[in-house]
């Protein structure tokens, strides 16, 4: 498979990981968590599929398209091991949606980083919480769910708090 195509099947994944989330939660209040901001694209979409919430972005430093680019009171900046810490204290289980994309091209460094911060994340998700990642995570109490229908296995993993 080329890299093209493994970059169309992440996106379409994403996108359809995303749409779920939103769907399942759409009941519930609490904020969103982007990790990871980039380009801005996945923040501009999760704003587009729920507008009515607030969304909060984890990012060491932000370089965004400007028309992705979250305001700077929803942008919470530094190293994820020490802002989701601190984002429990301020937030605590809350979270009705969280979605992660931190990893790169070295697999091995993206699992190990995945289980390194998998005990920060869970703690954050209140009950009925979707957790979407494009990492395999690494949690105690949240169930990993099958995927939508468009997404591929593999490019994306969706998890849920059930109570």
């Amino acid at each position: 498979m080329s890299r093209l195509d493994v970059f169309i099947n992440r996106m379409a994944s994403q996108r359809a990981c995303i749409d779920f989330a939103a769907r399942q939660t759409r009941e519930r209040g609490g904020p969103v968590f982007e990790l990871g901001l980039g380009n801005g694209r996945t923040f501009d979409h999760l704003r587009e599929q729920m507008p009515e919430r607030d969304i909060y972005v984890f990012e060491r430093e932000v370089a965004s398209n400007p028309a992705s680019t979250p305001a700077p009171e929803m942008t919470i900046l530094g190293d994820v091991r020490e802002t989701l810490p601190a984002a429990l204290a301020r937030f605590g289980a809350t979270a009705s949606v969280i979605h992660a994309d931190l990893g790169g091209h070295d697999l091995a460094r993206n699992d190990r980083f995945a289980r390194d911060i998998s005990p920060l994340i869970e703690p954050l998700l209140g009950p009925g919480g979707i957790m979407v990642s494009s990492d395999r995570m690494y949690f105690a109490g949240l169930r990993e769910l099958p995927l939508p229908p468009d997404a591929v296995e593999g490019r994306c993993f969706v998890y849920r708090r059930d109570a």
